[in-house]
């Protein structure tokens, strides 16, 4: 065999022979005698190699150029727009959302392409050899498309229409339109651009039965916040997936939109880890029945800007923790007896060594609607999960009597039941042996060895009886 059959025998490119012979050849006539055709097509070989990639994970931004293999989802609509100068025509652009079994890309078809593309000449479903050039575009990473060819022998197992469930979002996805349920909503931020515009974001976290996310809605859009609540099912409809502190979230731009459906079959069930198996420094989600809930403290950041913090203390069939929620959380109003979810909480030394969850910005606070369950984490038995099979058995803490306004066990007569392990915060109007702590209708005894100032508001928590308090904690 000749030069060039034997560098093409141990090329693996998809390209025939005859057009890697006529590559061939333009190089040598391109370097003007510099080079043999031996030289030459180790150059086309070494070309048709170095930037193909393996999959559509292994695409990156700052590749001059790449060739990969994808399947095309959805098509959308095309654009023109004008070109500087006075004699140029205008430009035409086409996007398409493609993917193979490990990510989702955004491609960017342009003028002859884009309109062949919108004519009909590719459809939903059609595999494509790509190349192009990556780069980062405004809904996340897309790719430049020089060449486009159809490639009916590769099969890629993605579906159109994947990424309808929340579970199915990936990375770098544009034109999505996935359903959930609202789990909690943010008030609206403004913030200055940097020429000096002001902007607008609002946050919408959404779950259904495969998992949740963030939806972030900006300027005009940003209002929509306020007109979906918690419970209510929604549909957002072109939104575009992108990642913020390794979590994917949908952003929901000027073309974008989140509206309410009726009858939706949509349900959230979240999983959640037992109280008394999460660890320090774990982020996790945890579920269970408020016990008590303190009042909303302010305090002086470094900054000199006013934060604040509000402690509630829920309880699941496993045990009990307090959780700090922070900033805008502290606003929520969650009364004793309402059945919780609290996502992305962060486990942190809490007061006496106790751990407590943090509910920051990332975190989510859920109140389920009545019957609603939790479903068990996937580590838990369902042997283990109490109540019901196959539930936290959280209705059952719930449905325990009830509480009263301090988070105290009460029989049906309305008294406290004397052995009960309690929380309760007042003003200190007493101190030495025995402390007296007032809440502004009732007087209690607290037999603690904790030094306390006259006039300071405390909260304990401990067993009561008969009036008094012994002391487990005091905070």
């Amino acid at each position: 065999m000749g030069a060039i059959e034997d560098v093409y025998a141990d090329l693996d490119a998809d390209i025939c022979e005859a057009e890697f012979r006529e590559a061939v050849e333009e190089k040598v006539e391109q370097m003007g005698g510099l080079a043999d055709e031996e030289t030459a097509a180790m150059l086309i070989a070494h070309e048709l190699t170095e930037n193909e990639v393996e999959t559509v994970s292994d695409i990156e931004a700052g590749m001059e150029e790449v060739q990969f293999v994808a399947k095309a989802l959805s098509i959308g609509e095309l654009r023109t727009f004008e070109r500087d100068g006075e004699d140029t025509e205008d430009g035409r652009v086409i996007n398409v959302e493609a993917a193979d079994e490990t990510g989702t890309v955004r491609l960017a078809f342009w003028d002859q392409e884009a309109t062949a593309i919108d004519d009909g000449a590719l459809e939903v479903g059609d595999v494509l050899r790509i190349q192009g050039r990556p780069q980062d575009g405004y809904n996340g990473l897309e790719v430049s498309v020089d060449k486009a060819e159809p490639d009916e022998a590769v099969t890629i197992d993605v579906e159109p229409g994947g990424g309808e469930t929340i579970d199915a979002l990936s990375l770098g996805q544009s034109s999505v339109t996935v359903r959930g349920v609202v789990l909690d909503t943010e008030p609206i931020r403004t913030f200055e651009r940097d020429d000096g515009s002001e902007g607008q974001v609002a946050n919408v976290a959404i779950g259904d039965e495969t998992g949740r996310v963030r939806v972030t809605l900006w300027d005009e859009q940003a209002d929509r916040a306020t007109a979906v609540e918690s419970g209510e099912a929604v549909e957002v409809v072109d939104g575009y997936v992108r990642e913020r502190d390794g979590d994917l979230e949908v952003h929901l731009g000027e073309e974008g939109a989140i509206e309410t459906i009726a009858d939706a079959d949509v349900e959230y069930a979240p999983e959640t880890t037992p109280i008394d198996d999460v660890q320090r420094d774990e982020t996790v989600d945890i579920g269970g029945v408020v016990r008590s809930t303190d009042p909303t403290r302010t305090f002086d950041r470094d900054d000199g800007s006013e934060g604040q913090v509000k402690n509630i203390r829920i309880q699941d069939d496993s045990g009990d923790i307090r959780v700090a929620l922070w900033g805008e959380k502290a606003d929520r109003d969650l009364a004793p007896g309402e059945e919780v979810v609290c996502a992305d909480v962060e486990i942190q030394d809490g007061y006496q060594d106790d751990l407590e969850a943090s509910a920051g910005w990332q975190s989510t606070v859920v109140v389920l609607e009545d019957g609603a369950s939790m479903a068990p984490s996937a580590d838990q038995g369902e042997s283990d999960a109490g109540g019901e099979e196959g539930h936290t058995g959280l209705s059952e803490f719930a449905d325990e009597g009830t509480n009263d306004e301090n988070g105290s066990s009460v029989d049906e007569s309305g008294e406290q039941r004397d052995g009960e392990t309690v929380e309760f915060t007042g003003t200190v109007v007493q101190t030495g042996d025995p402390v007296i702590i007032d809440d502004g209708e009732e007087t209690v005894s607290v037999e603690t060895g904790e030094s306390v100032r006259l006039g300071e508001e405390v909260t304990v928590r401990g067993q009561r009886h008969e009036g008094r308090i012994d002391v487990e904690e005091l905070f």
